[in-house]
């Protein structure tokens, strides 16, 4: 077995960035008062990214074990995730961690646990895992108050619940991780999946204890896998229900499925070689298995050729999910600056149309109104720092929803705040600006009235699509002079005058010039009529306007990149 101390943060990605970004699941045995316990555990992830890892992880369980670090205490996510378990009707058994260092606040962070979620401080334990420090009781204290899973006889027909899946290798194909909820399945059973037709041969069924253990049958309450020469990752769906082919497709009554995720901003993935799409479709087919919050479109680019646009739950997802792509599968990929959904109504139709690119804004169409998305920011700050925050959320175009203190020290706030403006280094301005002490979680807000322009780049009068953007009328003129500066240190020179312009429709709002190359051509002109030298400037001149009519500025993917990344 891996001796890492971090075993369960399995992926390259979570060991680098010190974060969990996949639900891994572990079976273990515990023999308490004489009788011996099998605990099921799931490891979810923290971050609100991964929040769907988190809601699919909750529906195969009974219970939750909610720990908070005794140092940070109550961050935004904490609050976020005890919700959904709460909503979920989970028991809660509450535990502060790290209470073995010397700058832990066990007593602050019960306080902070009791205002928050109502939990009276005698049922908090006080544990530390690297000591091993009270972690016995806290396993003991789940196995009296945790319920048994409400589950079927092993004589009842199989049912079986598969909320996970990746792709294992090429022999066993894909993996699929079930709770069983009533019924058995072993080795050599045929099954079939409620949403497929196909009927298939259990090949490896077991627990995870933690790596994939074999035991050739799975009853009633257990998590784990099975295996069975699936090879297409769309026939393992989260969510569906697996069933013996003993029974007709209209005697199973399916399980609830999963809601599914919205994405929250949308971002390009392309090939570095144009020639490697094919192990591109195939790499993203393979991880998207094991991510299924991704949504998956295929795209074309004028500059980047033939990919991929695809919906993520945040930016981080976005950045794990780029980072997982050449990590795991070896595959160069090249990913754009993240967009978001946009909604307007036009005045001839009176509709509302989504506009997820500037390619999509309706050109020649006067608009009535136009929204944009915005989320419900929650952010957990010392209250030496909220006068800062405050000023960061206003220069970000936030809207206070609420703001209450946790304890003497902590504050909540909530704010909605435009997702457009969160994608623009919010997190990272916020964690320099509380010398990273502040936590941000959020959830969807909804669409709100905002004043939207599309500004249009065009080199020499000619648009560059792929270089366009929609934002705030009051963000326009800065981020076009930005855009334009980039482009200016970019752009190579030419033999003619480029000319860079931000515009809003008709109207440009900014401008940089690159000169051109110029040959001295009255270097050989000594002395003599003026009118001489004037003659051959003239014609240098008419030559660089004829070349600036007839020539074209191809923008390199290199620099494409380089001014995307403002």
């Amino acid at each position: 077995m891996d001796r890492n101390p971090v075993y369960l943060d399995k992926l390259q990605v979570e060991r680098q960035r010190g974060i969990t970004v996949k639900a891994q699941a572990a079976t273990m045995l515990y023999t308490y008062k004489g009788e011996e316990y099998m605990l099921n555990l799931i490891d979810t992830p923290g971050h609100v990214d991964f929040n769907y890892e988190v809601s699919r992880s909750l529906r195969a369980c009974e219970g939750a074990i909610l720990l908070v670090d005794a140092i940070k205490g109550i961050q935004a996510q904490t609050m976020a995730n005890f919700w959904l378990a709460y909503e979920a009707d989970l028991q809660i058994v509450s535990a502060v961690n790290k209470v073995d260092m010397k700058n832990a606040l066990p007593g602050l962070v019960t306080q902070q646990i009791t205002t928050s979620f109502g939990i009276p401080s005698d049922d908090i334990l006080h544990i530390s895992a690297k000591t091993g420090l009270r972690v016995f009781d806290l396993l003991e204290r789940t196995i009296e108050k945790i319920p048994p899973p409400k589950v079927g006889t092993r004589e009842e027909p199989l049912r079986a619940f598969l909320f996970d899946s990746w792709y294992g290798n090429d022999w066993s194909g894909v993996v699929c991780l079930i709770k069983v909820r009533s019924g058995v399945i072993k080795h050599g059973d045929t099954i079939r999946t409620y949403q497929g037709e196909k009927e298939y041969t259990v090949t490896d069924v077991g627990i995870m204890y933690p790596e994939q253990e074999s035991t050739g049958i799975l009853y009633p309450g257990q998590v784990g896998y099975f295996t069975c020469n699936m090879k297409s990752t769309g026939e393992a769906m989260v969510g569906d229900t697996v069933y013996s082919t003993r029974e007709t497709r209209d005697q199973v009554t399916p399980f609830e499925g999963f809601k599914k995720s919205t994405p929250m901003v949308f971002g390009g993935l392309y090939p570095a070689d144009e020639g490697d799409f094919n192990n591109l479709a195939e790499s993203i087919e393979k991880l998207a298995l094991t991510d299924r919050a991704v949504t998956i479109q295929k795209d074309t680019n004028d500059i980047l050729g033939l990919g991929f646009r695809c919906g993520f739950l945040g930016m981080l997802h976005m950045e794990v999910f780029s980072q997982r792509l050449r990590q795991e599968h070896g595959t160069s990929v090249i990913s754009t600056a993240p967009q978001v959904t946009f909604k307007v109504q036009i005045e001839r139709t009176k509709e509302w149309m989504l506009v997820s690119t500037p390619s999509d804004w309706p050109e020649g169409e006067r608009l009535i109104a136009s929204e944009e998305p915005r989320i419900l920011a929650t952010i957990v700050t010392p209250k030496e720092h909220m006068g800062a925050v405050l000023k960061l959320v206003t220069e970000k175009r936030g809207e206070q929803h609420s703001l209450k203190f946790i304890d003497e020290t902590r504050v909540v706030m909530k704010y909605y705040i435009p997702l457009v403006e969160m994608l623009q280094q919010f997190f990272d301005k916020l964690k320099s600006t509380t010398s990273g002490y502040a936590s941000l979680d959020y959830e969807d807000g909804g669409y709100a009235p905002s004043d939207l322009v599309k500004v249009t780049i065009m080199l020499n009068g000619k648009p560059v699509p792929p270089l366009s953007l929609i934002t705030h009328r009051s963000r326009a003129y800065e981020q076009g002079k930005t855009l334009a500066q980039k482009l200016k240190g970019t752009i190579r020179r030419q033999l003619f005058e480029v000319a860079i312009q931000a515009a809003i429709g008709s109207k440009v709002i900014a401008r940089e010039t690159i000169k051109a190359y110029r040959k001295d051509v009255t270097a050989k002109c000594y002395g003599g009529d003026i009118t001489r030298k004037r003659k051959l400037l003239e014609r240098q001149k008419e030559g660089k306007k004829e070349m600036k009519s007839v020539g074209n500025i191809k923008l390199s993917q290199e620099a494409f990149m380089t001014v995307l990344n403002l």
